[in-house]
């Protein structure tokens, strides 16, 4: 196996090292941020795939991806039941007590837990995980806050950007690449 050409400066990844999981927001995270109506009134999001893989590598990883966003699709739901999301809370401004929520059901606490948002709704998820990353094109204030600003803006690689740090951080990226990279 080659070895990976993917790396991120040490201080980000021991922050990063004991993440168990990770909180995502989905508009301007999972999303590019657009809001997009059918002629029907129903709400179509665009979902990018290498994301969708980086979720699915956190999870064979150990690392459980969340949910937590402040609106409901069907479309969203249709999305993260083909990811194999288990915990996701829909339609909630007040994340923080949502994200206590999962962490409580995992039986984990915030030094365990990384957080991606775009906005000021996530940052009380943010402020109190180990790591907050924000994607390129985020509010000024939460990209200020962020461990992490990905060069992939929301809904455009950030997440998977996000996931590939937290593998690195967990010492697992290596080992899953090379069930690709074997001959």
């Amino acid at each position: 196996m080659n070895n990976p050409v993917l790396q991120f400066p040490p201080e980000l990844l021991l922050a990063a090292q004991d993440v168990r999981v990770a909180f995502f927001d989905v508009d301007g995270v999972l999303t590019d941020g657009g809001l997009y109506f059918s002629e029907a009134g129903e709400t179509l999001k665009r979902f990018h795939t290498l994301d969708g893989h980086g979720i699915k590598l956190l999870q064979q990883a150990g690392i459980v991806p969340a949910v937590v966003t402040g609106r409901d699709s069907a479309a969203l739901r249709l999305r993260l039941h083909a990811l194999g999301v288990e915990h996701a809370v829909y339609g909630t401004e007040d994340k923080r007590p949502a994200a206590e929520q999962i962490l409580a059901t995992l039986g984990v606490g915030w030094a365990q837990a990384a957080a991606m948002g775009d906005d000021w709704p996530d940052l009380p998820m943010m402020r109190r995980s180990a790591f907050a990353c924000a994607p390129a094109n985020a509010h000024v204030e939460v990209r200020a806050m962020a461990h992490h600003v990905t060069q992939a803006r929301g809904g455009d690689g950030a997440v998977r950007e996000f996931c590939d740090l937290l593998l690195v951080a967990s010492g697992r990226y290596a080992r899953l690449l090379g069930h690709y990279t074997a001959p």
